[in-house]
């Protein structure tokens, strides 16, 4: 048996706030009515309907907006993450939906539903990415993601720390050498001092 109901909230499958459907009689006895999901269609019920109306538009409004905001924040961001891969760039393992999901909450402080992350197949080579996002019925953008070898990156960083300490303490010794020719010109001064004194006195 079926009977009408207006629902008071949305509903996934179902609709919106201030929706009219049909759902079985038991469904909305138990369920719907006991969680203040919906209400049964009475005339005094009805009178309620434009509040409801009203509180969707906002609240789809907002959520417009939010997802926009968020589109162009997105579209200018890189995730990076970070894969065990061998020597070909073979990764072991894959990228997922999942994982984006969670570097964009750790890298960013995004919360994204995976859902909305559009990855046809897994990534399986290092690189970079353009992955689609569905951040609303009436709003896409699109996520740069790269895909970089966890050992790879390592090891540049490595090497360079040992030759930078290096060409420090060669400039540093290279710096010093000028030194001792400084002090063998003092010793050239004082001649010039001695050989100018007798020329006074002789004037005298």
């Amino acid at each position: 048996m079926k009977t009408e109901v207006i629902l008071t909230q949305n509903i996934v499958g179902l609709g919106g706030e201030s929706d009219q459907v049909k759902v079985a009689a038991g469904y909305a006895r138990n369920y719907l009515f006991p969680q203040r999901l919906a209400i049964p269609v009475t005339q005094g019920n009805k009178r309620r309907l434009e509040a409801l109306r009203q509180r969707r538009a906002e609240r789809e409004a907002h959520e417009f907006n939010t997802m926009t905001e968020l589109a162009k924040g997105l579209s200018k961001l890189v995730c990076v993450l970070k894969v065990k891969a061998g020597e070909d760039g073979k990764m072991f393992g894959a990228v997922t939906v999942g994982m984006i999901a969670d570097e964009l909450k750790h890298q960013f402080d995004v919360s994204l539903e995976k859902k909305k992350i559009q990855l046809e197949h897994p990534i399986k080579l290092l690189g970079e990415y353009e992955i689609e996002l569905h951040l609303h019925a009436e709003v896409k953008s699109t996520l740069k993601v790269r895909v970089e070898s966890m050992t790879a990156s390592a090891a540049p960083g490595a090497e360079a720390a040992p030759v930078d300490a290096k060409s420090d303490v060669r400039t540093e010794k290279r710096g010093r050498r000028p030194e001792p020719a400084a002090s063998a010109e003092k010793p050239r001064a004082a001649k010039v001092e001695k050989t100018a004194k007798p020329a006074k006195s002789k004037t005298e």
